[in-house]
């Protein structure tokens, strides 16, 4: 595999070197023809995704509030907000539907396939228009390029599964705090110490449906040397480190009995049970803090992330993040419109320091966490000025994360063909180990590799 290894720091994530993007021939908006016949004065209207529910009263007010600037700023302009979200079982049908906002936040998951199957409009003139090219961290920005350095999406935040740990529960397990485990022999004896020491406590526990469980096994097998599918993306080939990986649920499920009773969990299901105390440790990054404190009322002090255990040596973690994605059948003033907003609303504070002031002050009123770590899209001499504007605003214990942002492991892609189709054939894989005792581990990943070569081969016609 190729594996590039950075130094994360405050506030500063880990990526590594992607696989290069195919060249994408669509033709559609953004062509020469289009894009000179811009006017960036013509009144448009376009849709916004992202937008808070309404159970979330201050950040509908802050997000109204930066609305309002941005129409004020750009009169011909009128934003209409949609809380549309992306959601892996809805995001295709909604997109070939089109009913998708004219911009809005996606998984990184997609870019490959999206840009291979000319499903995004080419941003390059767009972004060029705005002056915005030079401004993006040309790290993240390999993630939405094709091999001819166009651009189709604009990267917003990246990240690297760490491991999210119940401080709480570690100390009355006996457990260092601050030493989570780097291994996953050392996840099997806390996880263990968790659930002995806390009765009705998971020590540790799996993410298993929504594609998630795919998501999660891929990690591990990233964490224990392995891939999922070859660098090309044109077979599966899941071997000893993803038979490693699924013994190592097996033997926390069945000999050790430390991940509790409950085995369907997705992405915000585990994040309710982390927040209640009903789970020790899990598969995370640092964005889970926002949801399990705000949203789920966890005590911040307990709320710990490392680094993704190892085995076999040091071998890596899986990246991923937020793509903004632009709609294809918007017209090019519509996509200029669109990229406007997203250069105000998620790059502005980067380059004015009242903005990036009052954007945490409102940050930190709703409640909403200030300076947690994760990528900038911007390069880092620029991030770290933003950083010593909102210094005094911080309220994440960061200290809390050092076992993440310290970490030098080298970041790994999501297995490039078909991901979320990959992934969505895993998740029974992951289920079926930890419901039936006795599943046969080598038959049941030789079954998994012919399903992926079988969706891989469907991918490619």
């Amino acid at each position: 595999m190729k594996k590039r290894t950075q130094r994360l720091s405050l506030a500063i994530g880990m990526i590594g070197t992607l696989a290069a993007l195919t060249a994408c021939s669509a033709g559609g908006t953004g062509s020469t023809d289009e894009v000179a016949d811009l006017d960036p004065t013509a009144d448009v209207t376009i849709s916004i995704g992202d937008y808070p529910t309404a159970d979330k009263p201050e950040e509908v007010k802050a997000f109204d509030k930066r609305i309002a600037e941005f129409e004020a700023e750009n009169p011909n302009i009128t934003l209409e907000p949609r809380a549309e979200t992306w959601d892996a079982q809805t995001f295709q049908a909604k997109l070939a539907g089109g009913t998708l906002p004219t911009v809005m936040g996606v998984s990184l998951t997609y870019s490959y396939e999206l840009i291979n199957d000319g499903q995004l409009p080419d941003m390059t003139p767009y972004l060029e228009e705005l002056d915005m090219v030079d401004e993006l961290n040309p790290l993240a920005l390999k993630n939405v390029q094709d091999d001819e350095g166009r651009i189709y999406a604009i990267p917003t935040g990246l990240f690297s599964v760490g491991l999210a740990y119940n401080r709480d529960l570690f100390e009355k397990a006996g457990l260092d705090p601050d030493k989570p485990p780097t291994t996953w022999d050392e996840v099997r004896t806390s996880a263990k110490a968790i659930s002995d020491s806390s009765p009705g406590v998971a020590g540790y526990a799996q993410l298993t449906t929504n594609n998630t469980g795919g998501w999660m096994l891929t990690t591990m097998t990233y964490g224990m040397g392995g891939e999922i599918q070859d660098q090309a993306g044109t077979k599966a080939v899941m071997g000893e480190e993803t038979t490693e990986a699924l013994q190592a649920l097996h033997d926390m499920r069945w000999e050790d009995n430390s991940m509790g009773d409950q085995f369907l969990y997705d992405q915000d299901e585990v994040r309710q049970a982390f927040a209640a105390g009903k789970v020790g440790i899990v598969m995370q990054a640092p964005d889970l803090y926002r949801p399990v404190t705000i949203d789920y009322g966890m005590d911040p002090s307990h709320v710990g992330v490392g680094a993704l255990p190892q085995s076999n040596g040091e071998n890596g973690t899986l990246t991923g993040g937020t793509l903004k994605l632009f709609n294809i059948k918007a017209t090019p003033n519509e996509l200029l419109a669109a990229a406007k907003w997203i250069k105000f609303y998620d790059f502005e504070k980067y380059y004015d320091e009242d903005v990036a002031v009052t954007g945490a002050e409102d940050d930190a009123a709703a409640g909403n966490p200030v300076g947690l770590p994760g990528l900038p899209p911007v390069s880092d001499e620029i991030n770290e000025r933003y950083l010593g504007w909102i210094a005094p605003l911080i309220n994440v214990p960061l200290d809390q994360f050092a076992g993440y942002t310290e970490s030098t492991l080298p970041l790994i892609a999501e297995p490039p063909t078909a991901t979320q189709q990959t992934y969505a054939a895993l998740d029974p894989v992951v289920q079926k180990i930890l419901t039936d005792k006795n599943a046969d581990i080598a038959q049941t990943i030789a079954d998994a590799n012919k399903t992926i070569d079988g969706i891989i081969a469907q991918a490619a016609r």
